[in-house]
């Protein structure tokens, strides 16, 4: 199925509703060039400092972090309901001990405005370069938050990319049930 450009927000809501179930698919790459993927559950879109932000968090103990220190670029991929298992697979191995892609069965090819791949068998598709980063501050957390979700103190660095591109399968929409 060809790839065509979109604006990034076109997507949004099934995009939103895929981080839920069964979540996204966040490629990286470190500086020996070798793609990683995660699965994640926490991103933001919106406009900040005039520019389309995709913005992710990602714990430091997570192989992925290192990769995004290293290389400052990282794309999203929002994968179909048959693409469930993957990005469960994808979700609980490590990057440090697996070729998650070989794992899962998912294929890494060129993105068109970064360099990290997209995954081939997902059907939308955002090319982020990072503008800032920043720590999640235990100081300032809600005690909710920070007792449901920190327990472990194992924090998240938040990275805020921006947009360069968005592309989607032509039938993205009806895959992911929109």
């Amino acid at each position: 199925m060809a790839r065509i450009p979109i604006d990034p927000t076109e997507l949004l809501r099934e995009t939103i509703a895929a981080l839920a179930d069964p979540g996204c698919l966040l490629v990286s790459k470190g500086s020996d060039g070798t793609p990683n993927v995660m699965t994640i559950g926490w991103a933001t879109f919106g406009v900040i400092w005039g520019l389309p932000i995709c913005t992710v968090y990602v714990r430091h103990s997570r192989h992925t972090w290192k990769l995004l220190e290293q290389h400052g670029e990282f794309t999203v991929n929002v994968p179909a309901a048959d693409l469930a298992q993957a990005a469960v697979t994808c979700g609980t191995l490590s990057g440090r001990d697996a070729d998650k892609f070989a794992e899962a069965g998912l294929t890494p090819v060129p993105a068109a405005q970064v360099d990290v791949p997209i995954i081939d068998e997902c059907v939308v598709h955002y090319e982020c370069s990072v503008v800032h980063r920043t720590n999640v501050d235990p100081m300032h957390l809600a005690g909710s938050v920070l007792d449901g979700c920190y327990s472990k103190g194992d924090f998240h660095a938040i990275y805020h990319g921006h947009i360069l591109g968005a592309q989607a399968h032509e039938n993205a929409r009806a895959r992911l049930g929109g």
